[in-house]
């Protein structure tokens, strides 16, 4: 079976044809960032990008994913340059124990490439799916806000 992950096809067993798209990132192509949390869709730490929508690799198979463009949290940097997301989390300080940061980073992420000038209430909305057991949802909403600024910044050149 083969997968298609930030832009590079890769081979995976059929072992994990049926397993979660979660697992076979993890395991089988060893992209730690996709995190477990709830393993049943609920809390977004999973979440990944699927033909550029934003979707939780837990509820998916990898075989659900075949043929189709998945994008982790490794792939949004690119030519060796953080996403806006990525840099406008760490110039927040948004991160305490990290473990729904990628998650929030790969909605976010969707949010703003469909939406570059997302109100609070819009990102409020927007980033209602994902869980933050650190309570950092204020800087995870700053964050944001200012992701998407650079992302307005960096359309203009």
């Amino acid at each position: 079976m083969k997968l298609r992950v930030n832009g590079e096809l890769h081979e995976l067993g059929d072992d994990y044809r049926q397993a979660p798209l979660l697992w076979a990132l993890r395991d089988g192509l060893g992209l730690a960032g996709t995190k477990y949390g709830c393993g049943i869709g609920v809390c977004g730490s999973c979440t990944v990008h699927l033909d550029g929508a934003p979707v939780r690799s837990c509820l998916i198979t990898a075989e659900g994913a075949a043929g189709r463009d998945v994008r982790t949290v490794e792939g949004l940097a690119q030519n060796g340059r953080l996403h806006p997301v990525q840099r406008a989390f760490i110039e927040e300080q948004v991160p305490q124990c990290a473990w729904c940061m990628n998650g929030q980073m790969m909605t976010a992420a969707a949010l703003i490439a469909s939406n570059t000038t997302p109100s609070r209430e819009e990102i409020v909305a927007g980033m209602r799916g994902n869980y933050c057991r650190c309570g950092c949802y204020a800087r995870i909403r700053t964050a944001v806000a200012r992701a998407a600024e650079l992302s307005r910044e960096t359309e203009r050149g």
